[in-house]
Formats: C-alpha cells, sequence, structure tokens
C-alpha cells in the first residue's frame, strides 16, 4: 500500500494578517526544516517582554508574515504591468522567509558577545547550505537576497527602507506589545507600491501612507525597540554573558546547556563560520542552528546559585527582574562622574574595583527614521517622473532623517539610597 501523498498547501491562522496561505511546496518544506523551526524558540523583541508582557511572538511568526507580505506586493506589482515570473515570485518569498534565518538568542545583543559576525551574514551561509541540501533551489532567493539579480526592485522589497521585514515587525510588534502608535497601513502602502526604472517606488497617492509609515517607525524605536529598561535588560545580559565566560577563561567550573558551552568555552571568528569549523563533531554552523532562547535563559537561571558574587546576582537581576536603573542623558557620562559611581558601587555592592565595573554600563542609542545616506524612497507622479520622498512631501521630514543620540548610564538601584 502506497504512502498517501502529503499535503504542503498549508493555511496558517496569523493573528496580524489572518489566514496566510502557503502554496508552494518548496517553501512548506522549508518551513519544515530544523533551521527553520529553531526560529520558533527566538522572540522577536528579545527582552522586551519584560517592559510589554504580550511580547512574546517569535521571529518564526515575523518570517511568515514578511512572506505573507511578499506575495501580496507581487500581486501588486503584476497588476500594474510588471512582469514577475512563477520563479522570481517563489524566489523572492523564500528570500524574505530566510533573511533573520541566522539570528541569534535576543536579537542582535549576543551577535558582539557569544558570535564576531552579523546575523545577517549568518543567514546568508546558512542559505547556501539549506541550497545544498534543497539541491539548488535556493540559487536565485540567494540571488535576489546578495543583490546580484538582474531586477533589482526583488532585492528592494527584501532589503530597503520600504521592504516586506520593516512592514511585518513594525505591525507586528505594535499588535503584541500593545503600543498604537506602531500601527501602519500596510494594505495601502503595498497597494502604492511600484516600479520605475527597475527601482521600487511609491505612488503619488500613497505619499501620506508613507509619511505615516515612517513617523510609526521612529515611535517604535523610542517607546519599544529602545525603551530605556529594555536597554538596561540587554546590557545586563550582555554582561552575565561577559562574566560567564571570564569565570570559564580562570577555570572556573559552569553548568550550561552543552550548546551554550560550545559557545561560551571557544571564541569563534568570521573564518570558522564560513568554513564551518567542526568543533565535538559539528559544523560551528549546525550548533549555531541549534542555539535558542532556551539554552541562555535555562543557564542563566542555574548562575544565581553560582558562588561567584558577581555571575549570580547579575543572573539573579535578570531571571527575577531586578533591573539596573537606567538614566538617559543628552550627553556622554563625564570620566569623574563615571568614577562617583564605581566608587558607590564599591562602597555598597562589591569592593573588588574591577569586579565593580560589571555593575556600570554606559553606551549610546540611535534612531533614525528614515536614513537618505542608505536608500532613498522615491515617489512617482502621475506624469511618471520621481522625486525622492523629502521633495515630494509637503511636510519637512528632515527630524526623521536626522540621527538622534541619547546616551546612557544603568547601575544598580542601591546607590539611589
Amino acid at each position: 500500500m502506497s504512502k498517501t501523498q502529503l499535503n504542503k498547501k498549508k493555511i496558517i491562522n496569523d493573528p496580524v494578517f489572518g489566514f496566510i496561505n502557503l502554496q508552494s511546496e518548496t517553501v512548506f518544506d522549508l518551513l519544515e526544516h530544523p533551521f527553520f523551526q529553531r526560529l520558533r524558540r527566538i522572540k522577536q523583541l528579545g527582552l522586551s517582554f519584560m517592559v510589554f508582557p504580550g511580547a512574546n511572538h517569535t521571529r518564526f511568526e515575523h518570517a511568515l508574515g514578511a512572506a505573507h507580505l511578499m506575495r501580496q506586493a507581487i500581486n501588486t506589482l503584476r497588476i500594474k504591468g510588471h512582469r514577475i515570473s512563477d520563479e522570481e515570485a517563489e524566489a523572492v518569498t523564500i528570500a524574505i522567509l530566510l533573511h533573520d534565518i541566522g539570528h541569534a538568542p535576543f536579537s542582535h545583543v549576543l551577535e558582539n558577545t557569544l558570535v564576531n559576525i552579523s546575523h545577517e551574514e549568518i543567514s546568508l551561509l546558512i542559505m547556501r547550505e539549506l541550497n545544498r541540501e534543497f539541491d539548488g533551489k535556493l540559487d536565485l532567493a540567494i540571488e535576489i537576497f546578495t543583490n546580484r539579480y538582474k531586477k533589482q526592485f526583488l532585492h528592494q522589497l527584501v532589503a530597503s527602507q520600504l521592504d516586506m521585514d520593516r512592514l511585518d515587525y513594525l505591525s507586528r510588534d505594535s499588535f503584541f506589545t500593545g503600543v498604537a502608535e506602531g500601527t501602519v497601513g500596510i494594505e495601502r502602502i503595498i497597494k502604492m507600491l511600484n516600479v520605475h526604472d527597475d527601482k521600487l517606488v511609491v505612488d503619488v497617492k500613497g505619499i501620506y501612507s508613507i509619511e505615516k509609515f515612517l513617523i510609526s517607525r521612529r515611535l517604535m524605536y523610542w517607546q519599544v525597540y529602545l525603551h530605556k529598561t529594555v536597554v538596561a535588560a540587554e546590557f545586563l545580559l550582555i554582561n552575565v554573558l561577559k562574566r560567564a565566560r571570564e569565570l570559564i577563561l580562570q577555570g572556573a567550573e559552569l553548568y550550561a546547556t552543552p550548546t551554550l558551552s560550545i559557545f561560551l568555552y571557544n571564541n569563534f571568528k568570521p573564518d570558522d563560520f564560513l568554513n564551518n569549523s567542526t568543533v565535538d563533531g559539528k559544523g560551528v554552523l549546525t550548533w549555531y542552528a541549534l542555539l535558542d532562547d532556551n539554552d541562555v535563559l535555562i543557564s542563566i537561571k542555574e548562575w544565581q546559585e553560582h558562588p561567584d558574587p558577581v555571575l549570580s546576582r547579575l543572573a539573579g537581576g535578570l531571571t527575577n527582574r531586578k533591573l539596573l536603573r537606567t538614566i538617559l542623558r543628552d550627553k556622554p557620562l563625564p570620566e569623574k562622574a563615571r568614577e562617583k559611581y564605581l566608587k558607590q558601587i564599591q562602597e555598597k555592592i562589591i569592593p573588588d574595583p574591577e569586579l565593580a565595573k560589571y555593575f556600570l554600563m554606559t553606551g549610546v542609542i540611535t534612531n533614525s527614521a528614515y536614513n537618505r545616506n542608505d536608500e532613498n524612497i522615491f515617489v512617482l507622479n502621475k506624469d511618471q517622473t520621481i522625486k525622492e520622498l523629502n521633495a515630494a512631501s509637503d511636510i519637512n521630514l528632515s527630524a526623521l532623517s536626522k540621527a538622534v543620540r541619547k546616551y546612557f548610564v544603568c547601575y544598580p538601584k542601591e546607590l539611589d539610597n
């Protein structure tokens, strides 16, 4: 008796966009792959759930949503007379589906802590590995992803200031955090997309929707992505892992999941990923594809009981949401003020001057909603001429183009007493 053929055309009920249709067998097979299933175990907004309790959605959902919007964008462009073959449509959908497949746990936080390579580079390496497994079916998707395909506008749908990635995460993050300012008229924006001279543009009728999109993006950055308490949690996580690594180098016994141990005990360089160097019988990419939020959270929960006073206190603070006080400033913290904080930490927290540094975190956060040095947004007029968004808009968008910097200092709340 022959096995029943698996139905690979699925409908997924998404809380943000409703029913999402999967009409591609290749897309279905990619969704089923362990590399992609890992995204279910990586939160889209990292530690933002410590501020917004509903922010527990994952990169899996985001990737599905972005692929759904890509299909809508393709349909819009086809209706407007632009030729996009079925092969191209599937390839650009796969490119956006896999655009985040290389993300480390807790978003960008661990990119310079556990690994010294960007998630974009790892995403491409994983896509190439998947391409080998899928016998070259991802060739065109990789060409589009790396902007080497002849139709540049397809790449812009994947990575630009109006890509399907941004359109999904703004709406999805707004939905799950409850921050209404992030609500964007996605359907109208997609309906207003067009192509002119192989560049993605917006029909002039959609200019107000784009203005609203940029304003929403700016507000979401300050209210969610760069929220000062989220920043405090992220830097606390960085220092927990930094201290864990330091203890390991000193020869201390430290519990960690087997996957996290690989990255704590080894200082991998980009070449290790490029060459997929073998460690304990597996390639670095394979180990990376096993690493998720659970490895980090489980290990940190155990570190609360570690005899090291720095590791146990930092781990306990992150596990039980006993975070540091965060102050935003217009200028960097002066050195004298830094020394004063460290002296207070030595008096109230830990006397060792070197260990006291773990409890004082400083840095800068930057927000630019519309980066004109990157790839401008162009508006298509009815006479088929185009204008850059700033020139086409009847409001001053310079504030959205300007990079706003805020400096922060995080310190134990006991110092307030």
